[in-house]
């Protein structure tokens, strides 16, 4: 079964904005996260992107196909020998002068200099903010499933692109925080709520559709819970009053007092003797009598209980 995570990049990466400013937004933002530059003959700038997600890799080389400019590329495959065996995909942007255009249009170069700074010329517009965000999840991005509990991180190498990340969604009022973890910068998401409204804010549907639901469920049970436990702790004091009460008669019998005491006394007494499991209800039904009143009997009873234990 594939991960929440692997579940909302496959969506997302089915999703393709119209406007050609947001596709160069979310590519930017893709090839940030998992791509690296390269030097071929002549000094010519080349590119090479890698994912183990299938989708992912589809979705970056349309994307570099949308952007024109005749960029040659390639798609490798190969198994990880990992564990998990899972397989890797590269996209390669073979180097030519046509790859240093490309970098320079989506921002990752100035010129002949490496651009590790602000990508502020492609993020002037909304619609643009939200491409890119949607652009570094899928290169980076991942979010527990709802039952698991709520995280979602944005992970890169790069603190300049991090701190940029953070900038953004602090923007957009969205509760975000940042770590480090070994040589990788974490942008996270930690509230529900927050998550809801980062995955929306990418077209995820599917994804936000399960996580309500998820939501939904997860506070059901709690108010059930909630439920049980208040009627666990009533019953419990119930108990514990019960037991109170019928130890406060028996030590007034044993004094030889049940029989000395006024009718409306002596018959709670037999009552509570003849039924401890009752509740105070039941025992003011069965005497005939309000909750109030068998209430107040019982606590007589417990009060001539507390004179004998004074004067012993």
């Amino acid at each position: 079964m594939p991960s929440f995570a692997t579940e909302v990049k496959n969506e997302l990466a089915r999703l393709m904005y119209h406007q050609p400013c947001c596709r160069t937004a979310e590519l930017a933002a893709l090839l940030r996260m998992g791509a690296t530059i390269t030097i071929g003959s002549g000094r010519m700038l080349g590119l090479n992107f890698t994912t183990e997600n299938a989708a992912v890799a589809r979705k970056t080389l349309t994307l570099l196909k949308s952007q024109g400019g005749g960029v040659h590329t390639e798609i490798m495959v190969s198994r990880s020998r990992r564990l998990k065996k899972k397989n890797s995909y590269c996209i390669r942007a073979v180097p030519s002068p046509r790859v240093s255009v490309l970098l320079e249009s989506l921002g990752l170069m100035h010129g002949a200099t490496l651009n590790v700074g602000s990508d502020s010329a492609i993020l002037r517009r909304r619609c643009c903010r939200m491409a890119y965000l949607r652009g570094a999840f899928l290169g980076g991005g991942s979010v527990n499933r709802p039952a698991a509990g709520y995280h979602l991180e944005l992970v890169t190498g790069s603190y300049q692109f991090a701190q940029l990340l953070l900038s953004l969604l602090k923007h957009m009022e969205l509760p975000v925080g940042i770590t480090d973890r070994k040589n990788d910068y974490i942008v996270y998401l930690k509230e529900s709520d927050a998550i809801v409204d980062f995955l929306a804010m990418l077209e995820a549907e599917q994804a936000v559709n399960e996580l309500e639901s998820a939501r939904n469920l997860k506070e059901i049970r709690n108010q059930v819970n909630r439920l049980v436990n208040c009627e666990t702790a009533n019953l419990q004091k119930t108990v514990d009053a019960a037991g109170r009460q019928i130890a406060d008669i028996r030590r007034l019998a044993a004094a030889g007092c049940i029989e000395e005491l006024p009718p409306p006394l002596r018959a709670a007494a037999k009552a509570r003797l003849a039924n401890p499991d009752a509740t105070l209800s039941e025992l003011a039904g069965l005497l005939g009598i309000g909750k109030s009143g068998i209430n107040h009997r019982l606590r007589r009873l417990a009060g001539l209980a507390a004179d004998l234990i004074e004067g012993e």
